[in-house]
């Protein structure tokens, strides 16, 4: 990474940024501020930009939401985001029951609790393994190391082939509608902004197989790898 070529500093929230689900504290914050003065920053995200905005205690930053179906952009007139792109696509959602109920009963994973497919209002589904009304407790010792899911990740990617496929949180496994994923919409940011990707650094921890950050990090794209949120401001160290 050459950083003196650096413009734009884009990153993953969750397990980056942040504890998972956890609102921005105010260590964090500074962080953000100190890069702010160097850099133009954009959050790139898997959920919705306004969920986003509001987990960081709407900090006035640019989102990319739900792997770039959506886009939005901070107004400093009435400290909200205003959203430039919705994008939503429909759900074959016959097909989908049919294949989550197929590797269900093919691995044992039958036993779950709520609905057996989780819809989300753009396209994106996630294939709850212990259903959407699982216990947390159950959920984080499901599968902490991904291991369980990574052992069938190939085959659930084949059989969802019209969707990006990710290991998501400890329990499921997240998709959102091709071409859509953390790579095509940073990289689409960039060509409407006249952007070269060697004058973008990317932030995120879930870069391993399946992982949502794992598009950006095989790219052309300079990438910090980070494993533990509270190591954020030792990371962008290199960029101050």
């Amino acid at each position: 990474m050459d950083k003196s070529k650096i413009k734009l500093v884009a990153m993953d929230l969750d397990g980056t940024l942040t504890q998972h689900k956890e609102k921005l504290d105010q260590d964090h914050k500074n962080a953000l501020d100190a890069l702010s003065k160097k850099y133009k920053l954009i959050m790139v995200g898997a959920g919705k930009a306004e969920r986003i905005f509001n987990q960081m205690n709407r900090y006035p930053i640019d989102i990319i939401g739900n792997y770039g179906l959506q886009y939005a952009t901070y107004n400093k007139e009435t400290k909200s985001l205003d959203i430039k792109r919705d994008l939503v696509f429909p759900t074959d959602k016959e097909k989908t029951e049919g294949l989550v109920t197929y590797f269900r009963e093919k691995y044992g994973f039958t036993s779950y609790r709520g609905d057996n497919v989780e819809y989300h209002s753009s396209g994106c589904i996630t294939f709850p393994i212990l259903g959407t009304k699982a216990i947390q407790e159950d959920k984080l010792s499901f599968d902490p190391d991904r291991k369980k899911r990574r052992a069938i990740y190939e085959e659930v990617v084949s059989a969802f082939s019209d969707y990006n496929v990710f290991v998501g949180g400890s329990s499921s496994f997240d998709m959102s509608p091709k071409p859509y994923n953390k790579y095509y919409a940073l990289d689409l940011y960039c060509k409407e902004n006249n952007i070269p990707h060697q004058c973008v650094v990317y932030i995120g921890d879930d870069y391993g197989l399946g992982g949502n950050d794992e598009s950006v990090y095989k790219s052309d794209f300079n990438y910090l790898t980070i494993d533990d949120y509270r190591d954020f401001m030792e990371v962008i160290k290199v960029l101050l």
